[in-house]
């Protein structure tokens, strides 16, 4: 039996050092998937980090997003086995 790795959930990844916290993208998720992180990155600002939760990789982060390539969605793999 395969052990699972992650990478059979819907998930988000956000890249911390582009992401300047405007918290767009925890609005607009429907489950509550996105939290604002207690640290700062490089720039200075407090980002949003995935809280691991519930995710539909619905894509509204990502489209809301004013950061380019600040949020990259990952939908579960369908393959059985």
């Amino acid at each position: 039996m395969k052990k699972p790795d992650g990478n059979d959930q819907n998930r988000i990844e956000i890249d911390r050092e582009r992401c300047k916290g405007c918290a767009v993208c925890i609005v607009a998720c429907p489950n509550d998937c996105i939290e604002m992180s207690s640290e700062i990155n490089r720039m200075g600002y407090q980002f949003a980090r995935f809280a691991g939760r519930k995710c539909l990789a619905c894509g509204l982060c990502f489209y809301s997003c004013p950061e380019f390539g600040a949020i990259t969605v990952h939908r579960k793999s369908s393959k059985k086995g």
